[in-house]
């Protein structure tokens, strides 16, 4: 029993001992742990250092920049260059809009064309339908019927040709694309103004010439402001302000010569005198040309639907005979077939692009012509404008120096021979 007892004891003892060491043991890596703890804290620390120092640099940059920007201020102080930019800023956003409203009005007049173009040739087929089954229908009500329905069919689609005729949704779908183009153009400009320096009060009031000429040339309502479709006097379409070059050009500030030299402007006279008497002549040509087949086309398509209208009135009445039948199948079977050629082949927009072609070369002219009549010292920079021209005429370099130097003033049957100045259109 005794020795039951001891060795109960001796366990005992030896647990207690064991738990001791498990014990000790597991405080040992305590500071260690400890160690481990700290490091977010000093990582923290060193990012709230680093953080201090990076907010506190561009704060004593600005405060160095200060003077050297109240130095800098130009000829019209500080507080009228700062007007002037947020003026300039005011006006790009302006100009985006613009580009916007005109994109999305383009798009909603090339749908009139293509639903008034398709409603109009469906209401006519159904009454070439309608008068033909007249015909042969004999009397009584369903030849009455016949013959109202298809008058009426008529009738609408008299009035929605002349409402199309007058204002020419393909030409007033051409207005708008160009428009935005023109204004998204004018709109990198801006941009690139002010990436390359300061705008001043003179770079405003071009900015909002060139937008107000744009507004007078491609104008946004029908009724009051819309642009003659079928004018009496073709002219080239103008959307820049003619005053424009000699004012910005006396702004500028020009070195001596400006890259000009003798061979330079003989080279800018000949390409002008070509765009005179080719390109802009020329497109001046196909413009007459298509606004006539216009004409045309807009006065027989709702004169052939009348006389339909009328012929299908007279079906089935003892003294027309057949004419009555003849007229009302007839001219409508025309009618549809002129209305498909004018809307649905966009005469009013070729005619519209062929102006447009038309005032392109004008300013190319206007450019040219203004360069040459000022002194080298004022004018654009010559081999800059030298590079500008060849691109907007589709050429390089040496083939636009060839064009000037192979073309001389040609006279009678010669002058049909010269060579086109634009490959591009």
């Amino acid at each position: 029993m005794a020795t039951l007892q001891v060795a109960a004891f001796c366990a005992r003892s030896s647990l207690l001992a064991s738990s001791s060491k498990i014990k000790a043991t597991l405080h040992v890596p305590e500071p260690q742990s400890t160690a481990h703890l700290s490091l977010p804290k000093l990582l923290v620390d060193e990012l709230s250092r680093r953080n201090r120092l990076r907010t506190s640099k561009p704060t004593s940059t600005l405060s160095e920049m200060k003077p050297n920007l109240e130095s800098n201020t130009g000829y019209d102080g500080g507080i009228s260059r700062s007007k002037a930019t947020q003026e300039f800023y005011a006006l790009m956003e302006i100009v985006a809009d613009r580009a916007e409203m005109h994109k999305n009005i383009g798009a909603q007049r090339d749908n009139w064309n293509r639903l008034l173009l398709s409603s109009v040739n469906g209401m006519t087929f159904t009454a070439v339908t309608m008068a033909g089954l007249a015909a042969v229908c004999g009397v009584g009500a369903p030849l009455l019927a016949l013959k109202l329905s298809a008058s009426l069919l008529y009738t609408a689609a008299t009035s929605i040709l002349l409402v199309m005729n007058k204002i020419q949704p393909s030409q007033l779908a051409e207005e708008q694309r160009n428009a935005s183009r023109l204004f998204k153009q004018l709109h990198e400009d801006v941009k690139i103004t002010l990436a390359l320096r300061n705008p001043t009060a003179d770079d405003v009031e071009d900015v909002m010439e060139k937008v107000l000429a744009l507004d007078k040339a491609y104008p946004l309502p029908l009724l009051g402001a819309m642009l003659d479709k079928f004018p009496a006097k073709v002219e080239p379409a103008v959307w820049w302000p003619h005053h424009l070059e000699s004012r910005k050009e006396k702004a500028s500030v020009r070195i001596e010569r400006n890259g000009w030299n003798g061979n330079l402007e003989e080279e800018m006279r000949e390409v002008l005198g070509v765009l005179k008497r080719k390109d802009e002549a020329e497109y001046m040509r196909l413009s007459k040309r298509v606004l006539k087949v216009n004409k045309i086309l807009a006065f027989c398509g709702p004169l052939f639907t009348g006389l339909a209208g009328v012929g299908s009135l007279f079906v089935g009445v003892p003294f027309c005979g057949w004419w009555a039948a003849f007229s009302g199948v007839m001219f409508g079977a025309l009618a549809t077939v002129v209305t498909t050629m004018e809307h649905g082949g966009q005469v009013g927009m070729v005619f519209e692009m062929y102006r447009d072609s038309a005032g392109f070369f004008s300013l190319m002219e206007e450019t040219i012509q203004s360069n040459l009549e000022k002194e080298a010292d004022k004018r654009e920079n010559g081999e800059l404008l030298e590079l500008k021209v060849a691109l907007q005429l589709g050429r390089s370099l040496p083939e636009l120096r060839e064009l000037a130097s192979s073309r001389s003033l040609y006279t009678g049957t010669r002058q049909e021979k010269e060579e086109f100045a634009s490959k591009l259109f």
